[in-house]
Order: structure tokens, then C-alpha cells, then sequence
């Protein structure tokens, strides 16, 4: 019997791609920030998380980020002296290896510098990070966890059991020990805990300003971190 010429498989998995019109456009609007804004900061991020970095730019909607693509921006502003779209862009372009973003913005490099340097967010760590402390279960209740989780608390190895209903450790638990590599299970049990142990931070590099000049950043991002997370907590506890 002949084959249908209608019997066609389709698969559900073919998307298209994003071709030439896309990366032209990204371009354009790469050249664009070049020609409205007057610096650009080349920034890389510790511990990345998408809902963090959008909380960054809504913050500073006066400005525009770019995060990814660097090989199409890269296009964009000249990896060359003799393709730049503008004066020193190259030396952007060079900057522009692993997980950086650019900044587009008429703000100040003291006002971009004394945001960033005081902002940090705490963030549950994740398989791969390393552990910043030692965290020791003590044997007894659990009383944090309801009876259902159980089975869930022994499959990531925590030596649990239900006493009358409540979540009992058998015998004292070391979580992780400080400067291990997180395991996904360890991982998983400090974010079951509520323990945020690691810090979304983005750190200033480079700045390009548009008169062609360049400058390599290197800020004490720890103290003044540290300073502004203090003086959070301050005023938290006088709240």
C-alpha cells in the first residue's frame, strides 16, 4: 500500500533559531547604548541567580545591562582597533571572557562603585560551591520538618526516624565542614534548613568612558560589603 503523503512525522522538539535578524538587532542596540549613554562597566557576578540579576535592573532601569552573548557584543563594538565601533571599545571587547556583563549609564564611577561595592544578597548555596562553615546536626527532634518528610530527610542521608509522630536524628550529623565542595545532598539539606550561605554579588572591572578613555578597577569590595551589611543589621535590630 502506497504511502500517504500526508502521513508526515513531525518532531516537537525543532525550534527555530534565533538567525541573522536577531544578532543584527542585538547589535543595533548594543551601538545604540554606545551612542546614548556615557561609560560603560564591564562586571562579573559571584554566585549568579536570574531573579537577582533582575532585581539589579530594576533597580537601575536608568541604565542598561547586558549579560550573555558576548561573542555577538563582542561584534558589536570592534574586537579590533581597527573595527571598533568607537574609540578604545576593543580593550571592552578583550574584557569580555566567562560570566561578565556589560553596564550602559550616565551614572558616575563613584555612583556605580558605591552601589555595587555595599550590594550583596544572601543566597542558598549550590552543588559545587564551597562550604563557608562547618554545621553540625545535634541527635534529637527535628521539629522544623513535619513527619512527611522523613523519608525525604533519609534519602539525603541524614540518619532520621519518626518518634510519636516527630522527626527524630539518631545520633549527632555534620552537614558539610567548612571549605568542602557541596554535594548536591548537602547542598539541599542547608537550603531544608534555611541556611543562606553564600552571597549574589556583582563586582566592577573595567570602566570606558566616551572621551576613548579606559581604567582597570580593582575595589576592596570586602570591607565596605561588610560595613553595609552591619549597618543592616543595625538598624534591623533597633527595628
Amino acid at each position: 500500500m502506497p504511502k500517504s503523503k500526508r502521513d508526515k512525522k513531525v518532531s516537537l522538539t525543532q525550534t527555530k533559531r534565533k538567525g541573522l535578524e536577531f544578532k543584527q538587532k542585538l547589535i543595533d542596540e548594543v551601538r545604540s547604548c554606545a551612542d546614548t549613554y556615557t561609560r560603560i562597566f564591564v562586571f562579573s557576578v559571584e554566585n549568579m541567580r536570574n531573579s537577582k540579576l533582575k532585581d539589579v535592573r530594576n533597580s537601575w532601569k536608568h541604565s542598561r545591562f547586558f549579560f550573555g552573548k558576548n561573542k555577538v557584543i563582542t561584534l558589536a563594538l570592534g574586537k579590533q582597533r581597527e573595527s571598533e565601533y568607537k574609540e578604545n571599545l576593543h580593550k571592552v571587547t578583550q574584557k569580555l571572557v566567562g560570566n561578565v556583563g556589560l553596564l550602559f549609564t550616565n551614572k558616575t564611577k563613584e555612583e556605580v562603585l558605591e552601589w555595587f561595592e555595599t550590594f550583596s544578597e544572601s543566597e542558598f548555596a549550590r552543588s559545587g560551591n564551597a562550604a563557608t562553615e562547618t554545621v553540625l546536626l545535634p541527635e534529637g527532634p527535628l521539629e522544623e520538618f513535619s513527619f512527611a518528610m522523613e523519608p525525604h530527610l533519609r534519602q539525603l542521608g541524614l540518619p532520621t526516624e519518626l518518634r510519636k509522630g516527630i522527626v527524630q536524628l539518631r545520633t549527632d550529623y555534620t552537614v558539610c565542614s567548612e571549605g568542602d565542595t557541596l554535594t548536591p545532598e548537602q547542598a539541599r539539606i542547608l537550603k531544608l534548613l534555611g541556611m543562606a550561605t553564600v552571597e549574589f554579588a556583582i563586582k566592577v572591572e573595567f570602566m570606558w568612558s566616551n572621551d576613548g578613555k579606559v581604567e582597570d578597577i580593582k575595589p576592596d569590595t570586602k570591607s565596605k560589603r561588610k560595613e553595609g551589611k552591619s549597618k543592616r543589621t543595625e538598624s534591623a535590630m533597633l527595628e
